[in-house]
């Protein structure tokens, strides 16, 4: 075979054949790939057994066993890194990519990969800068979803019965609230304890919130009508409870009017724009939550007098209205003298009136001569009148001539019927004759509560007497 080497196949020269052969005197045998990744991970954790990088976060992911995988970057150069779920738990900040951060850990390899890399023991913000980024960046993000709309805020109760403080129960924030709440107007309020800052203060703090907002009446404890979210000055730090994404989430999503009272007044949080009001230190918040009892009752006191002028300008302004046009009136004097002068004339042409009728009376009378003859004239005309009145009803009386033969037809209605076929439409009818009356039915009628009439081939029987068919 061409190429080959020949004789025994020794390589004299140590440029390798074709088959290894471990050679007298050669201390360099090959190591298998694990056992060389093992070498490497020795010499790696006991050169740089704990470190601490400064980089910036890239490729931020968290796997489904909670573990989270990044790598930390300059401008040269990137190293991954991973942070076991134990760890990653008790981070105090959400890890995102483009953060600067300090990583404390212990440098290690991967053999899968071979690659090396820093299990993260620790992650920290890298000064108050990055903190500062996180927290716009976290702002930004959050106003996005509108979580800071106007549109959002809800109108604080004037006057809530009952205000709710989250806040830390040992610190000088409930006493300053407290006895400013006492100073202006007494109210229910109730505590409920939280870790103000630290880890797992922000979880405390967001189930707080919504604690008070699930509140219900059958618990024994009133829902509060106002939410005070409280803390005192302290630094970035100090406060980043109050930026953490669950609590602002929290406020925003509270059924409850809220307001954030967290540092002083020149800190400021993310609670503060979720919340719907803020106020500038937690005594501040006392003060926006419940009016001055002693303001009220001034206030009130004003508008019932204030009330009662209103009511009482009427009646002043109609008084003086009346007495404006009473001082314009005539005297009644002057009134009634033209009237009683007219019924003293009336009066006095009445008297006159009555003597004249009189005299003119007394005058007719005894000029006039009374005789028996002109009462008996008078008397014979009267007769007279009535006679001919007496005749002329005797001669319209319809029964007059029934004494000559004829008969009056009267219906059930006592109606006189003159028609025939006003008298065939009756049911009954009465035929009056000179010497009483006689009911009788037209042709094809039954009388009202006679028998039913046979059939025409049944023996007829003998009329009723009494009752006679006219038109039969």
């Amino acid at each position: 075979m061409a190429g080959a080497p020949t004789g025994n196949g020794d390589d004299t020269d140590g440029s390798g054949g074709l088959v290894a052969r471990e050679q007298s005197g050669d201390n360099a045998a090959p190591l298998s790939i694990t056992e060389i990744s093992n070498l490497l991970k020795r010499a790696v954790e006991d050169r740089f057994g704990y470190v601490r990088l400064r980089g910036e976060l890239s490729g931020v992911k968290r796997a489904a066993s909670g573990h989270m995988y990044c790598a930390l970057k300059d401008e040269k150069a990137v190293i991954d890194g991973v942070m076991w779920r134990g760890n990653t738990s008790r981070l105090s900040f959400a890890p995102e990519d483009g953060l600067e951060v300090v990583a404390s850990g212990k440098l290690t390899t991967y053999p899968g990969r071979s690659k090396y890399q820093i299990v993260i023991d620790s992650l920290e913000l890298a000064g108050e800068g990055a903190l500062l980024a996180l927290l716009e960046k976290t702002r930004l993000r959050l106003d996005a979803e509108g979580l800071f709309s106007r549109d959002r805020k809800q109108p604080l109760p004037f006057l809530p019965k009952t205000i709710g403080v989250v806040t830390s129960p040992t610190g000088a924030v409930i006493r300053d609230i407290l006895h400013r709440l006492a100073d202006r107007f007494p109210t229910h309020v109730l505590v409920w304890p939280v870790l103000v800052q630290g880890q797992g203060a922000a979880e405390q703090i967001a189930a707080a919130v919504r604690g008070f907002s699930q509140l219900e009446p059958r618990s024994g404890i009133s829902r509060p009508d106002l939410v005070i979210v409280a803390r005192g000055g302290g630094s970035i730090e100090d406060l980043w409870a109050f930026n953490e994404e669950v609590v602002v989430r929290a406020i925003a999503e509270c059924p409850i009017p809220t307001i954030s009272a967290v540092g002083h007044e020149t800190d400021t949080t993310l609670s503060d724009f979720a919340a719907d009001r803020r106020a500038p230190t937690p005594t501040a918040a006392a003060e926006i939550a419940v009016p001055v009892r002693a303001e009220l009752a001034a206030t009130l006191e004003d508008y019932g007098l204030r009330q009662k002028r209103a009511i009482q300008r009427p009646v002043q302004l109609g008084r003086e209205r009346l007495a404006g046009r009473a001082d314009r009136l005539p005297a009644s004097e002057a009134l009634l003298q033209p009237q009683a002068q007219k019924l003293d004339d009336l009066a006095e042409r009445l008297r006159r009136g009555l003597r004249d009728r009189a005299a003119h009376g007394r005058e007719r009378l005894n000029a006039a001569r009374l005789s028996p003859a002109v009462l008996q004239r008078g008397w014979r005309e009267a007769s007279q009148r009535i006679a001919a009145t007496v005749r002329l009803m005797t001669s319209l009386d319809p029964d007059s001539v029934l004494a000559r033969g004829y008969v009056r037809v009267i219906g059930s209605a006592g109606q006189t019927l003159t028609d025939r076929t006003e008298a065939a439409k009756e049911t009954a009818l009465s035929l009056k004759f000179r010497d009483g009356a006689l009911d009788v039915v037209p042709a094809g009628r039954v009388a009202k509560g006679a028998p039913p009439r046979r059939s025409s081939r049944a023996k007829p029987k003998a009329a009723t007497p009494g009752q006679d068919d006219l038109f039969g």
